[in-house]
């Protein structure tokens, strides 16, 4: 399908925005997929609070090229590229979780920020645990010795309270 060159400057322009929006950005060889297998894995990625779009690779480079990119040549062939807007392993899970057991599709590669990653480091990306437990546990690393602190600092007053009670329990009631 031919497009004309307004048509091209609007893609290239949306490209571009999908860019400086993104956190990361990964690349899928989506070769023998049918539409309603990209529909159902764009659903799976908007779950995440990304984007899955299918590109023209010479705009898109073009776009990259724009924003200061760094291009690879794995644009070769179909691409179809996935912006992670807010948490980036969660779309890389999304990715791998996609290719499982298929031969025919495979990431071809991404960025995060502008750096460029392989296959190999999306993979890895993924099996980081999500967000929220991140965040959960480097807020228990963070308060864990603020909370030994107060617990030493209340312990002397803990036990003489205990020492007082069990003497009072103890004493001989005066009539």
């Amino acid at each position: 399908m031919a497009f004309t060159k307004k048509q091209k400057g609007d893609m290239t322009a949306q490209y571009e925005k999908w860019l400086s929006d993104s956190q990361a950005i990964f690349v899928l060889d989506y070769t023998s997929m049918t539409m309603k297998e990209v529909e159902a894995f764009r659903a799976k990625a908007r779950e995440t609070g990304s984007a899955v779009h299918l590109v023209k690779n010479t705009l898109f480079t073009l776009a990259l090229q724009s924003q200061g990119f760094t291009v690879p040549d794995f644009f070769e062939g179909t691409s179809l590229v996935g912006f992670a807007f807010s948490d980036p392993p969660a779309l890389a899970k999304t990715f791998a979780d996609f290719i499982k057991g298929t031969d025919t599709r495979r990431v071809k590669g991404g960025f995060l920020g502008k750096e460029v990653i392989t296959d190999v480091q999306i993979k890895a990306l993924a099996e980081l645990p999500p967000l929220p437990v991140m965040r959960a546990t480097l807020l228990c690393v963070i308060s864990a010795p603020a909370s030994k602190l107060v617990r030493t600092l209340v312990e002397p007053a803990r036990s003489m309270a205990a020492v007082v009670k069990a003497y009072s329990e103890k004493a001989p009631v005066a009539a």
